[in-house]
Formats: C-alpha cells, structure tokens, sequence
C-alpha cells in the first residue's frame, strides 16, 4: 500500500524556518542539503508509515501520533510529528528534539 504523504501549512512553516536557522548559523548549502534530505525522509512515509514509533504526544489528541526524526548523519535533531488517516500521512509539525513536547492545539 502507497500513503499520500501531506504537510500542514503549519509543518511546511516550521520546516522551511528551520531550513532559514540552518542557513543563517550554518550555510546556504548546507541548508538546502538538509531541507532536501528532511524532504525526501518525508517521503518515505509514503511507504510503511507504521514503522515509526508513537510520538510523545500520543494520547493527548483522539488519534494515533507518530514521529519520524531527522539529523545529519547520525545525529537526529528534529522530527515530524504526523497520523495516519486512511491512505494518508497528515504531517502536522516539524519541531527540533529539544523544544517541548506538542499540546493538543498544536496537532488540531
């Protein structure tokens, strides 16, 4: 089975923000290299979303919550917060590891 994988405005926002403090404390190049290698992660929901494991944050909302983390080569420092709706991958944020777990608004 293939999922249709879907960012929430709010997610692409914190994607692409991320991407800019990226470029800002690091470099353009680097930056795109990393907004490129989340993008093509995300994809990857497409197939066999259910491998990832519960995010934090599940039970706080009616529905089941996963995360996906990304880093740059092993160092894992941001994650995609997301459900599963059917044959869909609704990604609802993008948050780096260290900010505080999401509450039930911002996965609304």
């Amino acid at each position: 089975m293939t999922f249709e994988v879907h960012l929430q405005p709010r997610a692409k926002i914190q994607l692409y923000n991320a991407a800019l403090w990226w470029a800002e404390h690091h470099s353009s190049d680097q930056a795109i290299r990393w907004l490129e290698g989340f993008q093509a992660t995300l994809r990857t929901l497409s197939r066999n979303p259910e491998r990832c494991p519960f995010a934090p944050e599940q039970g706080r909302v009616p529905f089941d919550v996963r995360e996906l983390t990304y880093g740059v080569g092993r160092r894992k420092a941001h994650r995609a917060v997301f459900e599963i709706r059917g044959q869909a991958v609704v990604v609802h944020a993008i948050r780096h590891l260290a900010q505080d777990t999401l509450t039930s608004n911002d996965l609304a």
